[in-house]
């Protein structure tokens, strides 16, 4: 493994105990805000030190509480993409992506690595002017080339696209996708963006109150969650506790119905993607009142109440296309929940 990271930090009342590999591959640290990603990735950059434990790059011992090893940020060989890109903003672009090439170069080499590297994301003409002259995606490519002149060993992506505007964030991605294919090593990407990690990342992390709580490739993941949180952080809406009422039969305390499927014996919750419901007749098929319609941009979410479910219990979120929802919609609706689509969750 390219990676290797086992370490413990507090700071006050919050408490990081993380532990996992990475290869040369895009590994996507997913949590909600505070769950610890970006101290995660900061430790590994060095801008955090560690309470103890030890990270490991190439064999190369970063942080070893042990053996009182913490190099300096300069010395671990790693680029750190912040949000914001933390650019100089007193310098030119030039400039900026200049101070990366530091390292190894002198002089007039280091110009002219620099300019090829502006040259390489398509800012050259943009040289002389300074990070406040930028658009975002400007500034993100010029930061991209700042990290990348350096020669890392490993990239480290800090919600590389918060700072977009939402019609960039598509194009940027896709050019970040190029960016990782070329750079061939392992990177960290941090995300609270299920779709983002998605599109991007190889491996999934996910990370709830400063622990590692399912870790995975991306299909596993977000095919079998594992914990209820770990459902809720991959987009799944339709959540609820059960009562096992046999080996093939559980009610869902939340929905107030009771659904077929084989049990696992550590199930304690099931949740169900809104876009997994089907129309019509099936295993697990109900009669639903409509509780609530909302128009999205190409599709229908719709709100649903069984009609044999109890007073207090939870809608159930259906997504659909909207030619489907044009031909079925009425008061009354019939959907199935198919057991194979039903979540098996832990909490």
């Amino acid at each position: 493994m390219a990676l290797k990271i086992d370490i413990r930090k507090t700071l006050g009342a919050f408490s990081l105990e993380v532990a996992f590999e990475a290869g040369e591959e895009t590994v996507a640290l997913l949590g909600a805000s505070g769950s610890g990603k970006s101290m995660t990735l900061r430790c590994v950059a060095g801008v955090e030190k560690p309470d103890r434990g030890q990270i490991l790059l190439d064999g190369r011992t970063l942080f070893d509480s042990e053996k009182h090893v913490d190099l300096v940020p300069q010395k671990r060989r790693v680029g750190l993409m912040f949000q914001h890109y933390a650019l100089f903003p007193q310098m030119t672009v030039l400039g900026n992506v200049m101070c990366g090439a530091r390292r190894g170069f002198r002089g007039g080499d280091r110009k002219k690595r620099a300019l090829e590297a502006l040259e390489a994301f398509g800012i050259r003409a943009l040289a002389d002017l300074r990070p406040g002259q930028l658009s975002g995606g400007q500034q993100q490519r010029a930061a991209l080339a700042r990290m990348l002149i350096s020669g890392p060993e490993i990239l480290l992506l800090d919600e590389p696209f918060s700072a977009l505007d939402a019609h960039l964030r598509f194009r940027m991605e896709q050019e970040m996708r190029e960016v990782i294919r070329r750079f061939g090593k392992t990177v960290l990407l941090v995300s609270h963006d299920r779709d983002e990690v998605y599109r991007l990342a190889d491996r999934v992390v996910i990370l709830r109150d400063g622990h590692v709580e399912r870790t995975g490739t991306r299909r596993q993941v977000f095919e079998d969650p594992g914990t209820r949180a770990a459902a809720a952080l991959t987009g799944c809406k339709n959540l609820s506790g059960i009562r096992k009422l046999n080996d093939g039969e559980a009610y869902a305390l939340e929905w107030g119905i009771p659904l077929r499927l084989r049990l696992k014996p550590d199930t304690e919750a099931l949740g169900i993607r809104m876009h997994a419901l089907r129309h019509g007749e099936g295993v697990n098929a109900f009669e639903c009142r409509v509780e609530e319609v909302i128009e999205n941009p190409f599709s229908f979410t719709v709100l649903l109440r069984p009609l044999e479910a109890p007073e207090g219990t939870r809608p159930i979120g259906w997504e659909t296309d909207k030619a489907t929802w044009t031909r079925v919609r009425g008061g009354t609706v019939r959907v199935c929940l198919p057991p194979e689509a039903l979540l098996q969750l832990k909490g």
